[in-house]
């Protein structure tokens, strides 16, 4: 508890001028997918519970890749890495039972995301990680999701997410909108909270759902809830280029290779709350905050 409190109380003003949509036009609720019918396809999203005290979201890639925010590795009272022995995806968690249970192998956040108390669209930009699992998940039920290049002002995105009060079970806001991108960060409408950071932003592609981001920070303008997300292109490209350079032992026993955007590719958790998902832009040039681990 003592951890949630001190995300709840980190915030920082970050000017960005965005153009907010009218409430009407924000999409559809969060809709919480309580059974296995309703869950089939999502599967590969799942809960990332941090050591004994908080969690975020992730998405499968690749059978051993797991994509998250790069702030969810770091304590939210420290400021220290998380150890990746401390570190499990819970596939497709729903109700006390995950479709598949692994731990995290190695972990990657983007080179250049540096953790701190400051707290900026520079930083949000690149607040990226993929996680090598332990042990590849192979399983007809869980599909790993294409990754692609595709955020555009206008553009339609749903996200799938676990968070604080809904931590059981996965939720699917299936229309929000991209009201604004720069600066390698766009601005979403979409509705997030503490414990969605990483949740994976997708777009309806030729054969299926696409990640197109996931969630960095929560925030407010105006009266509007919006959030931010980093916009992949060079940064997903850099995240991922890490793992050529790892360790030959990191990329033996099935670890497959994902392609930059644009090519896609195909336990138990402890109660407490999360890390924070979301962060906030300044409606016609004002101010925002920002919320997040």
């Amino acid at each position: 508890m003592h951890r949630l409190i001190a995300l709840l109380a980190f915030s920082v003003a970050v000017a960005l001028a965005v153009t907010i949509r009218a409430a009407a036009d924000e999409g559809a609720p969060l809709e919480r997918l309580a059974t296995s019918d309703e869950t089939r396809g999502w599967e590969g999203v799942g809960r990332l519970q941090l050591g004994s005290a908080s969690f975020c979201t992730g998405a499968l890639i690749t059978e051993r890749l797991v994509l998250t925010a790069a702030h969810c590795l770091f304590d939210g009272d420290t400021g220290a890495r998380i150890p990746d022995a401390e570190i499990e995806f819970l596939a497709g968690w729903r109700d006390g039972r995950a479709e598949a249970y692994r731990g995290v192998r190695r972990s990657f956040p983007h080179p250049d995301y540096a953790h701190g108390s400051d707290v900026s669209v520079d930083r949000v930009a690149v607040d990226l990680a993929v996680l090598e699992l332990d042990r590849p998940v192979r399983s007809s039920r869980i599909v790993p999701f294409a990754t692609a290049e595709g955020l555009a002002r206008g553009q339609e995105v749903s996200v799938v997410s676990y968070a604080r009060d809904r931590a059981n079970a996965p939720s699917l806001q299936e229309t929000c909108h991209v009201l604004r991108r720069a600066e390698g960060v766009a601005v979403l409408s979409c509705s997030v909270d503490l414990g969605a950071s990483g949740a994976p932003v997708f777009r309806l592609g030729a054969s299926g759902p696409e990640i197109v981001s996931v969630v960095s920070a929560k925030g407010r303008s105006g009266e509007d809830d919006v959030a931010l997300a980093p916009t992949f292109g060079l940064a997903f490209s850099e995240v991922m280029a890490q793992l050529d350079t790892a360790p030959p032992a990191v990329l033996n026993g099935g670890l497959a290779r994902v392609q930059a955007p644009g090519g896609a590719a195909a336990a138990k958790p402890a109660s407490g709350g999360g890390g924070a998902g979301g962060g906030g832009a300044g409606g016609g040039g004002a101010s925002a905050k920002f919320l997040r681990p």
